[in-house]
């Protein structure tokens, strides 16, 4: 089992695996952000948070919901507002301690304009 966790402790979430490789969006939330993606099935997530200590933020077309922790600010993850059966949510990879990760593959996604991966 691997955690990450925001900066205050308040919400940590729980994976079975390490990413292999992550995603550094260039899109106008994702740098604003500085968040690297790690997607998982929504199955294998597990986010521990006491009631009332995350808040989310959608604009546009409001089909994805990024979380922070209310006390601390960090960004935590982002999962869909209507999600599918076979769902993806996207964890900050930031939020892992850098030691469990080891060599990761990051990938550059151009979010901003065309929606390719620039590498």
């Amino acid at each position: 089992m691997l955690s990450a966790t925001c900066h205050c402790g308040a919400v940590t979430i729980q994976v079975a695996r390490p990413p292999t490789e992550v995603t550094d969006c260039n899109c106008s939330i994702c740098r604003r952000y500085g968040t690297r993606w790690a997607y998982y099935k929504a199955v294998d997530v597990q986010i521990v948070a006491a009631r009332g200590s995350t808040d989310g933020y959608s604009w546009g077309n409001e089909r994805l919901r990024f979380v922070r922790c209310m006390t601390c600010g960090c960004i935590t993850h982002w999962e869909r507002v209507s999600p599918p059966p076979d769902a993806v949510v996207g964890v900050n990879a930031r939020n892992f301690d850098p030691t469990q990760l080891g060599d990761l593959r990051i990938r550059r996604l151009d979010g901003g304009q065309t929606g390719k991966w620039l590498d």
